[in-house]
């Protein structure tokens, strides 16, 4: 290599050099300038469930023009129809009595409604939408094909043997989470107004589910089926509250434990004493073998006595409640 060769190619290296530095400069600059990319400040707000409107025909229809064979149930509130609508889906449908329709033509059913459809949860049964005209109220609910409380204690005759202690223990339990969830668990919180074990549904696998919650506005003051369920403050014009829906819960406690019916009171009256005197095997369902160890249901009494026994300021929530029976569950 001759010099001008020689020459010519420290030129070339030192530019390349150069521009290997210029390079890795500029690339350098570009990872430092690149901005990180902003993460939304924004939550995905779950969307509650909003009960759905449906017209009268519909429901008609869905009924087969509110047919008796369609009958799944009757209360004080109203009657239950099964009804298939056109799709092949299919719901229960409560029809409210004329005279609760009249007696509450302007209080708001559609907007109380679309309130309480808000309730989701595993031990509630949920309302899927309404219907109203001219005198008629309808409640569409999600058909669960389960049967209730009070027909396995008292209306089927093999029912209560079907029952056995774990069983009620965790009916209990679960209606008691139920419970739990409208009063405290939902916005804005509902009170049920009418906790009895017709108003508790049970499935194949005895989980239970409360029904007809937040209705009580329909039919306020009317004793039939509600007397024995809800405390003397009620009656005094204090009305539904929570405090009565854990009074009407102890009673289901009772009659879960004694497989006996609320009668319009005389079931607390005749239970408080034994369990005051802790004559607890007095109390228990005569169609059960009494359990060698009974400290759970001794328990589920104590719990049962605090819920009918004491003033609404001296009762006990029922988150505490529901805490409670879940320990027992779980033993």
């Amino acid at each position: 290599m001759n010099h001008s060769e020689h020459i010519v190619y420290l030129f070339v290296i030192a530019l390349l050099s150069t521009s290997v530095v210029v390079l890795a400069v500029v690339l350098s600059l570009l990872l430092l300038c690149k901005k990180k990319p902003v993460q939304s400040q924004e939550t995905v707000t779950p969307i509650k469930p909003s009960a759905q409107v449906y017209p009268l025909t519909n429901i008609d229809a869905a009924t087969d023009g509110f047919n008796h064979r369609r009958i799944v149930g009757e209360g004080r509130l109203g009657t239950v129809y099964a009804a298939i609508f056109e799709k092949g889906d299919i719901a229960a449908v409560k029809r409210i009595h004329c005279r609760h329709v009249l007696s509450n033509a302007g209080f708001g059913f559609s907007r109380i409604l679309r309130s309480i459809s808000s309730a989701q949860h595993p031990n509630v049964v949920p309302i899927i939408g309404y219907s109203e005209g001219p005198g008629e109220r309808i409640i569409v609910m999600e058909f669960v094909g389960m049967v209730c409380l009070d027909f396995y204690l008292h209306q089927n005759p093999e029912g209560a043997s079907l029952l056995d202690w774990n069983h009620r223990l965790k009916i209990a339990a679960g209606a008691a989470k139920g419970l739990e969830y409208l009063h405290e668990g939902v916005a804005p919180n509902i009170v049920h107004g009418c906790v009895k074990a017709s108003n508790i549904l049970i499935d194949v696998n005895f989980c239970a589910r409360i029904c007809d919650y937040g209705l009580s506005f329909l039919a306020p003051q009317e004793k039939r089926g509600l007397v024995g369920y809800v405390d003397d403050e009620y009656w005094k014009g204090s009305g539904a509250c929570k405090e009565s829906d854990v009074y009407g819960f102890g009673i289901v406690l009772l009659e879960l434990l004694s497989g006996g019916l609320c009668e319009e009171g005389r079931l607390v009256n005749w239970a408080s004493p034994l369990i005051k005197e802790m004559r607890i095997s007095e109390l228990l369902d005569p169609r059960l073998v009494i359990p060698d160890d009974i400290r759970a249901l001794v328990r589920l009494a104590k719990v049962a006595s605090a819920c009918v026994g004491n003033s609404r300021k001296s009762r006990p929530s029922i988150c505490q409640v529901a805490t409670i029976l879940s320990n027992l569950e779980m033993d």
